[in-house]
């Protein structure tokens, strides 16, 4: 066993003398230190040796140990300055720093937190819902007729077992009031999905903001102060909003609404069809048999609701032509907004 531990040392000296990398030092130290290595082997013998032979064998072992654990330290300390030397070697210090790139928001996500905080300047609060949706709260609570063409599986994902990728934000304004009593001042971001074709103004998925304010005696008058004042803050302090008649199953009586077109400050211009304006947002008072729905008394409490697309409002804000460029990942795209 004597014998075996000198040969053992030996190879080790070699090993690690010719180790030129931290994974030629790993493999030495594996090989003659780790738990199959020949020094760990070797200690197994102990047991089979005549008792008045271990003590010396004993002694003989950890003076090997302590011999191979300094060849160990020894090649680590010597790699690693002959790595440290070889980097040193190509820097030339008069070069600036390189800087690292900084990230930034996706241009969507950016978009609705400037209109969350918009609208939270304005009393409202964030409510969340999730994707995945009842027919109930998607359709019927939002008094959609059962023969509406956006309850066709042409227009809207169904699940097998009867739910279905929710078509607006909308049903967050019905889980909402269904667990609360008014008065209720909420706006709703989030994605939905719907079966379009895509193109340069439509994708199957989407991002919509979505608010709803329920209390006694208000207004059409109301709606209009806070999209109006929304606009101001979105596109400037000359933008203004016009509304239009328009049908909505959810309220009554429904507009659409439209900003002033930012392109042309209201000139006209081929992006607004020379009409000098955009159309922007969905609205309405809220329909009775929707506050019926959700167990509101419509003789008591009256309420507005709005909807408008995220992207359609951040490719009107930055100029972008294409609503396919916000998922592309196109980084020379992306990086236009940092």
């Amino acid at each position: 066993m004597l014998k075996e531990l000198k040969q053992i040392v030996v190879d080790a000296e070699k090993a690690f003398a010719e180790a030129a990398d931290e994974r030629a030092v790993e493999d030495a130290r594996v090989a003659f230190l780790g738990r199959k290595g020949r020094l760990t082997l070797a200690t197994g013998g102990m047991k089979t040796l005549d008792p008045s032979d271990r003590p010396a064998a004993g002694k003989a072992l950890n003076e090997a140990k302590k011999k191979l654990a300094a060849l160990l330290e020894e090649a680590k300390k010597r790699v690693a300055e002959s790595g440290a030397k070889a980097k040193s070697a190509g820097i030339d210090v008069t070069l600036p720093g390189r800087q690292r790139r900084l990230g930034a928001k996706h241009p969507v996500t950016a978009m609705i937190d400037d209109c969350v905080a918009i609208f939270r300047r304005l009393g409202f609060i964030v409510a969340e819902g999730p994707e995945l949706e009842s027919v109930f709260n998607n359709f019927d609570a939002l008094n959609t007729p059962s023969d509406h063409p956006s309850r066709d599986p042409r227009d809207t994902f169904y699940l097998a077992d009867g739910r279905l990728l929710r078509t607006q934000t909308s049903p967050v304004q019905i889980r909402v009031m269904m667990s609360q009593k008014p008065p209720v001042r909420i706006v709703a971001p989030g994605r939905c999905f719907r079966r379009d074709t895509p193109d340069a103004t439509h994708s199957m998925n989407f991002h919509q903001i979505e608010g709803l304010y329920v209390d006694r005696d208000v207004s059409l008058a109301d709606l209009k102060s806070v999209l109006e004042a929304f606009a101001r803050e979105m596109f400037g302090e000359k933008a203004a909003i016009r509304m239009r008649p328009h049908f909505f199953p959810f309220t009554e009586p429904s507009v659409e609404c439209d900003f002033t077109c930012v392109m042309c400050a209201g000139k006209g211009c081929s992006i607004c069809k020379n009409s000098g304006w955009l159309e922007i947002a969905g609205a309405g008072m809220v329909d009775p048999a929707v506050l019926e729905a959700v167990g509101y008394d419509p003789e008591e409490w009256t309420g507005f609701a709005f909807g408008m697309g995220i992207e359609r409002l951040a490719m009107i804000k930055h100029g972008v032509s294409d609503i396919r460029y916000f998922y592309e990942n196109d980084i020379r795209f992306l990086r236009q907004f940092r």
